[in-house]
């Protein structure tokens, strides 16, 4: 049985409209380094800091010099304000009814990504999505139930390493009080997402198809499934569920015929 769901933000739970993707190429190319699209999409979803790092001396640009990397960092989040501000970051469809199911179910839901704690507070607050580790709903001034509700978010600049680690998946079980990662499910729209699921331990790492990313682009070692969103997360643990019961129940025939 799962009792904590992990989940990426942008791409994953939020359309962002591709804000993420372009802003990072675009504070990268500004220091004067060439960003391959293969090279960007590989980094998509790790700290971000790490990326520039990583795209600078893949594009033939330096990252050693004091402050180039933070001045780049410092420009990526400028550039992504400016689009956010043109064109707001929307929940992704289904995603919002999904995360409310599965919490009405009983099972925590954490969101980890690899922007600063500052940058996914604030595209959280634009949400009314709200972070409540007392995992009730709560009404605001007017007596409306407020948006989404979360049981934790961990952000890449909150632990040692980003993703491929399995560190911030470590660091929402250890804020929700899970235990055991073979109750944990972890979905993500790119490749290091699921990598990050994979090394964690957790019972099920799937890929989501909301991202830039097709079916055939997660690895294979490393996922578990490829749903088209987050949306459908629920029913697919419905029916693992069910399969598990099934199975459950005959090997249990089975060992009554000996």
């Amino acid at each position: 049985m799962i009792s904590l769901a992990v989940f990426d933000m942008a791409g994953t739970t939020i359309d962002d409209g591709g804000a993420v993707y372009h802003a990072l190429q675009d504070a990268v190319c500004e220091t004067g380094a060439t960003v391959a699209p293969a090279d960007l999409q590989t980094w998509m979803g790790t700290e971000k800091r790490a990326a520039i790092t990583a795209l600078m001396t893949l594009g033939g640009r330096d990252p050693r010099p004091a402050g180039v990397v933070d001045a780049a960092f410092d420009r990526f989040r400028e550039i992504l304000a400016e689009r956010y501000a043109a064109t707001p970051p929307a929940p992704i469809p289904g995603v919002p009814e999904a995360i409310a199911a599965l919490r009405a179910s009983g099972i925590r839901v954490a969101l980890t990504t690899g922007f600063s704690r500052d940058v996914a507070s604030g595209i959280l607050a634009e949400l009314n999505w709200s972070v409540d580790s007392r995992g009730a709903a709560r009404a605001d001034e007017s007596g409306a139930m407020a948006g989404v509700i979360l049981d934790a978010l961990v952000c890449g600049d909150e632990v040692a390493a980003g993703r491929p680690a399995p560190y911030m998946i470590h660091r929402a079980m250890e804020r929700t009080g899970t235990l055991a990662v073979s109750k944990v499910l972890v979905a993500g729209d790119t490749a290091v997402d699921v990598q990050a699921g994979a090394n964690s331990g957790a019972a099920h790492s799937i890929g989501v198809l909301t991202g830039e990313l097709q079916r055939t682009d997660f690895p294979a070692e490393h996922t578990t499934a490829v749903l088209d969103s987050v949306a459908q997360i629920p029913a697919y643990l419905a029916a693992a569920e069910l399969d598990a019961a099934a199975a459950y129940a005959s090997a249990a025939s089975a060992t009554s015929l000996l």
